[in-house]
């Protein structure tokens, strides 16, 4: 019985061996991807590429900004800083430097909004966010604000974002009906109210029906051509719809009798 309890106590003893050499490994190589971010501030793109690559890592330029303490080309700032534990092939981000702000911010107020691109970009300046505003009593695609403004300095981000002026959305109606109305009156209606007359189709009358004891007419020829509508040509049907939402200037055709 002794030498059973023995051998089950070893086989334990040896099981918890080889756990916790698993663990040690496991964790010795974890921790063996693992390297120490350098410092990339200060160097020139190419001097920092090579020395993340000499770690495993890669360096992403994402931004650029203005800085009068870095010089012009050199790495502003980085992510992760230095001296992080990250894993063989992490990214470090880095901002590179524009130097001193030596161009000065336009004035583009009341520009319109493609005339402010270019003298942005002529510049040497990025277009940043557009928003665009309703403003009663503005005319459209008009340069409200910018942010920075005109002349300013000690700027970091070399962008200009812009404040528009939107245009009114077209005024909206809802159509009434014009059926049972002459064609004539219709179309002055419309026509006053800003709106066109499109297509006007003549469509043929419903057939009756002889009684029996009545002997069937003789039907004159139709005519080679369409009938044509005229002014006092009842409207049958509308298109838009009666009680259809449409805008200023739309097109309403019909069809009349």
């Amino acid at each position: 019985m002794k030498s059973v309890i023995r051998v089950i106590l070893l086989g334990l003893v040896l099981v918890m061996v080889a756990l916790v050499s698993a663990l040690t490994a496991m964790r010795f190589a974890i921790h063996g991807t693992e390297v120490t971010v350098p410092k990339l501030v200060g160097l020139s793109p190419a001097e920092a590429e090579r020395a993340a690559a000499s770690l495993g890592l890669n360096v992403m330029i994402e931004r650029q900004y203005f800085s009068p303490q870095i010089p012009e080309g050199r790495i502003l700032s980085q992510l992760p800083d230095a001296g992080t534990k990250v894993r063989r092939g992490w990214q470090v981000r880095v901002a590179q430097s524009l130097g001193p702000q030596r161009v000065a911010i336009p004035d583009v107020l009341g520009q319109s909004g493609r005339a402010a691109d270019l003298n942005i970009e002529r510049r040497g300046l990025d277009l940043g966010s557009v928003a665009y505003i309703q403003i009663p009593g503005t005319n459209p695609d008009q340069v409200l604000a910018q942010s920075p403004p005109a002349n300013a300095s000690g700027i970091a981000v070399p962008k200009i974002s812009l404040l528009v002026s939107a245009a009114a959305p077209p005024a909206a109606y809802v159509m009434p009906s014009f059926a049972g109305q002459p064609l004539g009156s219709v179309n002055q209606k419309l026509l006053d109210a800003g709106f066109h007359v499109g297509n006007v189709i003549v469509i043929a009358p419903p057939a009756t029906d002889q009684p029996n004891s009545m002997p069937a007419l003789p039907q004159a020829p139709l005519a080679s051509s369409p009938a044509q509508p005229n002014p006092a040509s009842i409207i049958v049907s509308q298109s838009p719809a009666p009680g259809q939402k449409v805008n200023a200037g739309a097109t309403v055709n019909f069809d009349v009798r």
